[in-house]
């Protein structure tokens, strides 16, 4: 089945004239003849009765027909989509472990070379995931953190992966609360403290390898622990269940409200935070100019 050959049997239906539609069409009568018996051959159907005064569809073929409308039609979007005018252009793609200066960033570069048609894709993921948008030139850059627990394993992996790892900032580990929470006022907490509110952590996946947490010491004894797959989500649970999770100690009122505090962990771990690239691959200006709005924003933070 060909989508010349649905063309086909839509003008002919139109006409009720295989003749007729012959002429509309280009084509000759015999070919025109020959592709609606194919077709009908190859679906085991009838679509056309004929009779003296031409044809008209059978039962069978009004229901092919709506099919074969639906399929012509798409086949027509796609192609005012992509051959009447130029698709949008595909500036810029970043990959991201879940950190709101990295939306932040996204919004000043939209706003700096969004435009009036555009296409930029921000994506938080899994950090296997992240690795491997960043390998297929999915994403241009991806951002994820190293530590003394993570490093060497990540680091290996990245560099059987040809790429590489740009250090942003380093940061000092944190808890992440609702503003009622008991802990709110302490100078710093302990994982001791902890213990009796529930862990938030970010969903891995597959491959759930405790190197690829996002959350510091993830081995950490936790006796209770829910795991997530998005930031909102997140948010949500630290205000309704007075849980806590582990990070840079960076949040974003413009994002997230005021109803997230930021409370120092006492650790002797550190989040070096950086963006991967591809090795052999140079960054474009508008890459260059999305790490360039990263450090800004980073340095205007007080960690």
């Amino acid at each position: 089945m060909t989508l010349q050959q649905l063309k086909y049997i839509i003008t002919i239906a139109e006409t009720g004239s295989i003749t007729m539609a012959a002429e509309r069409l280009f084509v000759a009568q015999p070919s025109l003849s020959k592709a609606v018996a194919e077709l009908e051959k190859e679906m085991g159907i009838s679509i056309f009765n004929r009779s003296n005064r031409g044809v008209y569809l059978s039962e069978e073929g009004t229901k092919f027909l709506s099919y074969a409308r639906q399929v012509v039609e798409q086949a027509e979007m796609l192609e005012s989509e992509y051959k009447s005018a130029p698709p949008p252009n595909r500036a810029f793609a970043v990959s991201s472990q879940h950190y709101a200066f990295v939306v932040n960033a996204f919004v000043e570069l939209v706003r700096e070379y969004g435009g009036d048609k555009y296409e930029f894709s921000l994506r938080e993921l899994k950090t296997a995931e992240i690795i491997e948008d960043v390998r297929t030139h999915r994403s241009d850059i991806g951002v994820l953190y190293l530590s003394k627990f993570n490093r060497e394993v990540v680091r290996h992996i990245l560099k059987s992966e040809e790429l590489k790892f740009e250090s942003l900032f380093t940061a000092k580990p944190h808890v992440f609360v609702s503003r009622t929470n008991p802990l709110v006022g302490k100078k710093t907490v302990t994982l001791d403290e902890l213990k009796s509110y529930p862990r938030l952590t970010y969903d891995q996946g597959v491959k759930n390898s405790f190197y690829f947490a996002e959350e510091l010491h993830i081995t950490a004894e936790s006796p209770k622990n829910i795991v997530v797959s998005d930031r909102a989500t997140l948010f949500n649970l630290l205000i309704g269940l007075d849980g806590y999770t582990i990070s840079s100690g960076v949040l974003s009122s413009d994002l997230n409200g005021d109803n997230i505090v930021s409370i120092p962990l006492e650790s002797d771990e550190a989040m070096e935070i950086g963006y991967v690239t591809t090795a052999d691959r140079p960054m474009n200006e508008i890459t260059l100019r999305y790490i360039e709005h990263l450090r800004q924003y980073i340095a205007n933070y007080s960690l």
